[in-house]
């Protein structure tokens, strides 16, 4: 049984996604201390597994069967194997389900009332539970069962519209995100709404049902890209690395490197033409105004590249920083781990894995001044817990054997 401390350490869940976006949700409430129990297909497992390289090495250098991908999304969960195709393991579902709080699954529209593990068959075992589906399309309209994956919704969505550098200069065109970065928000929305209607329950004694679809994220998360459209009927269009709205915003060339800047008032605006010894620019008609800047960013970010290009990239950060005007080097991801802030932040650790080494994996970004979230456990190896599990279901070492023999686990 899970002995884990946290905000979300009275609250179990039954994991019966794959891939990444509904088990992004998993572990985040994972992290929060839920008992998370990860239902994976016998002799496979959540796809993620063998989407490499690269691998986990063990303690002999050799590959293991964890892909980086799996290892991302699946710490502090515990692993047991069913199948869902046999009525055995229809039937240890729905005991896992009558001691759920929370039920979480990504199959197509339909596919788990098949085996009766949908939602109108598991409230019938569970009256409060909180059901979240997760798909492409979501339970309703003409894509209802249509798989969708990160990439293909990034371009339905209108995202890979928005991201990339302008038609008609090098490397112009639709780029997507370097991050999976809808099947992320679908997570971070699915924990939020599953947390949302686990307070309810609170307040009505009953469960619901959640309906999350990745397009309907993506969409919500334009942002100020579709409301720029919506309040002017302009089209947006890719920008580079210019901010629509505000500016000066983007990538400047310093005599031995790139710098990005981030101006986000007026007020730092004038530090800025402080530290470049342009104080006219502070009253200059052209300038004086964020709205002013965004209508005459051309001609600005000509004179800034100008002024850029005669300092060394470490100098300029200096004294930017000093004049509170935020600024940066831009990171390689090995050089993200070297910054003297992400360590003081303790944003890396390292778990034991079964495997017989340590595992690196991220910190939660959650910080609670009176639930201390302690380190969590490695992502567990395929079926790590079966045993465990089902003994707690009250499954005897006979049954558990007949089980594994009849390839239900």
């Amino acid at each position: 049984m899970s002995s884990k401390t946290g905000p979300l350490s009275h609250v179990k869940v039954l994991d019966l996604s794959r891939i990444l976006a509904a088990p992004w949700a998993g572990q985040i409430l994972a992290d929060l201390g839920a008992e998370v129990i990860k239902v994976e297909r016998p002799g496979a497992g959540d796809d993620t597994r063998s989407w490499g390289p690269p691998f986990l090495k063990d303690a002999e250098g050799k590959d293991t069967k964890e892909a980086g991908y799996y290892l991302a999304v699946n710490r502090g969960k515990r692993s047991i194997t069913v199948s869902l195709e046999k009525p055995e393991g229809q039937r240890i579902v729905r005991e896992l389900a009558l001691k759920a709080d929370i039920v979480l699954e990504n199959y197509k529209a339909g596919t788990l009332a098949r085996y009766g593990l949908d939602e109108a068959s598991l409230r019938k075992v569970n009256p409060r539970l909180i059901y979240c589906s997760v798909t492409g399309f979501g339970q309703t309209g003409p894509r209802r069962d249509q798989p969708a994956y990160d990439f293909l919704i990034q371009a339905m969505g209108g995202l890979m519209s928005v991201t990339g550098e302008k038609d008609g200069r090098p490397g112009g065109g639709p780029q997507k995100v370097g991050v999976p970065i809808v099947d992320l928000m679908t997570g971070m929305y699915t924990a939020v709404s599953v947390l949302a209607a686990l307070a309810r329950r609170n307040e009505t004694g009953k469960g619901d049902s959640i309906d999350i679809a990745m397009l309907d994220v993506q969409v919500a998360t334009l942002s100020n890209q579709a409301m720029n459209y919506l309040v002017s009927g302009k089209v947006p269009k890719r920008n580079g690395n210019a901010h629509p709205n505000i500016q000066p915003q983007d990538v400047y060339a310093c005599a031995d490197g790139d710098v990005i800047l981030v101006v986000g008032n007026d007020g730092q605006f004038a530090k800025l033409c402080e530290v470049f010894g342009r104080p006219e620019w502070v009253s200059d008609e052209r300038f004086a105004t964020n709205a002013q800047r965004v209508r005459n960013i051309g001609e600005l970010s000509g004179l800034l590249r100008d002024l850029f290009a005669e300092w060394e990239r470490e100098r300029l950060i200096a004294a930017l920083d000093a004049a509170g005007v935020p600024c940066g080097a831009i990171n390689s991801v090995a050089d993200v781990f070297k910054d003297p802030q992400v360590k003081a932040r303790g944003m890396l650790k390292h778990v034991p894995h079964p495997s017989g080494v340590d595992v690196p994996q991220l910190s939660t970004p959650m910080r609670f001044a009176d639930a201390a979230l302690e380190t969590q456990t490695a992502p567990p190896l395929l079926g790590q817990h079966s045993d465990d599990i089902l003994g707690e279901l009250g499954y005897a070492a006979a049954d558990i054997a007949a089980l594994r023999a009849a390839g239900a686990i």
